[in-house]
């Protein structure tokens, strides 16, 4: 019988926060007009092919004020004034992505589009022709018959 292993306890790096790449700032002391990628994006704006600026450091690490923040759970701030509008995809772009959606989503069988992606590679078809139900009609397209797009673009 071989012997259990015993579990390495993993090296924590302490870093002091003086050595630091970029400043770091607690949660709610982020000064005017840094803000998160999240942020960003609910103000219609990217970072425009600008890295971060400065760290936000997780809520673990407020207890710790001399070192910096190394927690996958940190955030990254990005300055305002540099981010660009989000770019909107054009109506090609979107079709296309309707169709690989729909290629993930509809039965080769019984040629029903669900409204989720379906175990293709696994099973082969849903679980109604797998497992040989119908299925209720809430969970997918009632027609199949190609439909004009009201695409937003």
């Amino acid at each position: 019988m071989p012997r259990p292993r015993k579990k390495r306890r993993r090296e924590i790096k302490k870093v002091p926060r003086s050595d630091a790449t970029l400043p770091e700032y607690d949660r709610r002391t982020c000064p005017e007009g840094l803000v998160t990628r999240r942020q960003l994006r609910e103000k219609g704006l990217s970072p425009g092919g600008h890295g971060p600026v400065a760290v936000l450091r997780c809520k673990y690490c407020a207890y710790r004020p001399d070192q910096s923040c190394n927690h996958p759970t940190r955030g990254w701030l990005y300055r305002v004034d540099l981010a660009r509008p989000k770019r909107v995809p054009t109506l090609a772009q979107e079709w296309a992505l309707d169709r690989a959606m729909a290629a993930r989503s509809t039965c080769p069988e019984c040629r029903r589009r669900y409204y989720f992606c379906l175990p293709l590679r696994t099973q082969g078809r849903c679980d109604p022709c797998d497992k040989g139900y119908e299925p209720s009609p809430d969970t997918y397209f009632a027609s199949t018959a190609p439909v004009t797009h009201r695409l937003a673009a």
